[in-house]
């Protein structure tokens, strides 16, 4: 197994611990959480750099890099939702475009074509793994400020998303044509 798999698989490992950081009630839970978060967000840019740097590019890491930053990302929103610290209907629109394009790119795997992830798409995650962090941050230090970048940061994850999810379909469009 490569390292850049190796790393992928730690990421994976890491949400279950994120989750229990947020949901077990000790001293600075959420922030001990933030932490975990913030390593298994970072490994994401790292696994891709180390795969690429090394040509070690595999079908596991196309499918479950992808699907761990899903996973991450997820978790987190959903846990931010149960907190009552973000809308629900955020993350509704961001789990709709999620599963849209994962659909999407199984019709397209189904023709033998693979969709590689777009610059609005690494834009997306960027943004939603800020606004993740804000959030589980109390929005320190822009809270002394009364400025509340978290929650703009989360509304532009959402429109960003929104921009993403069309740009994948317009690029993607000629998949649902019948063929004759």
């Amino acid at each position: 197994m490569t390292l850049a798999n190796k790393i992928t698989i730690f990421r994976i490992i890491l949400i279950p611990i994120f989750l229990a950081c947020m949901l077990i009630d000790f001293q600075y839970n959420q922030y001990v959480g933030a932490i975990v978060f913030i390593i298994a967000a970072s490994t994401d840019a790292l696994d891709g750099y180390i795969a690429r740097k090394r040509n070690e590019i595999t079908n596991f890491g196309k499918f479950f890099d992808p699907l761990a930053d899903k996973l991450l990302t997820m978790a987190a929103l959903i846990i931010l939702v149960e907190m009552g610290k973000i809308p629900a209907l955020a993350v509704i629109i961001i789990l709709t475009r999620e599963f849209m394009i994962t659909g999407l790119r199984t019709l397209a795997a189904s023709e033998g074509v693979i969709i590689a992830a777009s610059w609005w798409g690494k834009f997306k995650t960027v943004t939603q793994m800020i606004a993740i962090i804000l959030i589980l941050i109390d929005n320190f230090p822009f809270s002394k400020i009364n400025l509340p970048l978290d929650l703009i940061m989360l509304y532009i994850s959402v429109i960003i998303t929104i921009i993403s999810g069309i740009d994948y379909m317009i690029k993607g469009r000629h998949l649902f044509y019948e063929k004759e």
